[in-house]
């Protein structure tokens, strides 16, 4: 793959990743689960964020998770080993070059990837040929264009798009959650269902303020600062301003929106 992962691979980000995992993991996982025996491959595990979560709602599923960072695989089995699950082995691998023999899976679980991705499409082919006729893909991307939050600030939308412009420089696309039913529909998959998952977040909902607007969201787009005034994409001042007017929405009047799009499908 030629892709850089726009978000890096420090600490900090480890630590958002996983705010964002234990936050959504109602609204995003709650209804993943695969039945016992099955073999399940999760591509692009990362740190593990998602991982712990597909151990314990599938407890008795076989777990395969893969990535092409080995310093992500091994941060993932030190993190499933400290959760005490069992049923996840970690490989590290290119999805557009696994070694798996074809139809080894019955399930495929894709989170946050395809975003990454400068040939989403070509990922997917990829994919469905390790899928077994009749097993299913789940996919789930966020998409950056659903952000809209009050008090409204024009700053705020524009350091929202120096993340949007370096992440297409880097080869991926941070609004692609909007494309995941079309991009399944080429890959060939049918019975696609695809469903929008909206994080809304006030003052009543004092978990979500600190673990997605501030921690997730947020933290986020702090994290490419440097990077979007190197690139020449804002000056200080302004991108300054437009993180404190993503901060300014956490406070008691303040509401903030973001949508993930989750989909489902079959190889047919």
């Amino acid at each position: 793959m030629n892709q850089t992962y726009v978000h890096g691979y420090d600490p900090r980000e480890n630590i958002r990743l996983q705010d964002q995992a234990s936050t959504l993991v109602d609204l995003l996982h709650s209804d993943t689960a695969y039945p016992a025996g099955s073999n399940v491959l999760e591509a692009g595990c990362g740190v593990g964020a998602q991982t712990i979560t597909l151990a314990r709602n599938s407890p008795n599923a076989y777990i395969t998770s893969i990535d092409i960072s080995q310093r992500s695989v091994e941060e993932a089995e030190k993190r499933l080993q400290e959760s005490g699950y069992t049923n996840v082995s970690f490989q590290q691998g290119d999805i557009f070059n696994l070694t798996f023999a074809p139809e080894s899976f019955d399930h495929i679980f894709v989170c946050f990837v395809l975003e990454h991705l400068a040939r989403p499409l070509e990922a997917l082919n990829s994919l469905r040929g390790l899928l077994k006729v009749g097993g299913t893909i789940t996919v789930i991307e966020g998409d950056h264009g659903s952000t809209y939050f009050y008090p409204d600030n024009d700053a705020a939308h524009q350091v929202i798009q120096c993340q949007i412009e370096l992440q297409k420089q880097a080869g991926g696309n941070a609004n692609i959650g909007r494309e995941v039913y079309p991009l399944l529909s080429a890959a060939g998959f049918r019975s696609i269902k695809v469903s929008p998952r909206m994080v809304y977040v006030d003052a009543s909902k004092p978990m979500l303020v600190e673990g997605f607007t501030k921690n997730t969201f947020t933290a986020m787009i702090e994290g490419v600062r440097t990077a979007s005034i190197n690139a020449g994409l804002l000056d200080e001042s302004t991108f300054d301003e437009g993180v404190k007017g993503l901060y300014r929405t956490t406070e008691a009047d303040g509401v903030f929106c973001y949508t993930f799009f989750k989909g489902t499908a079959v190889r047919p």
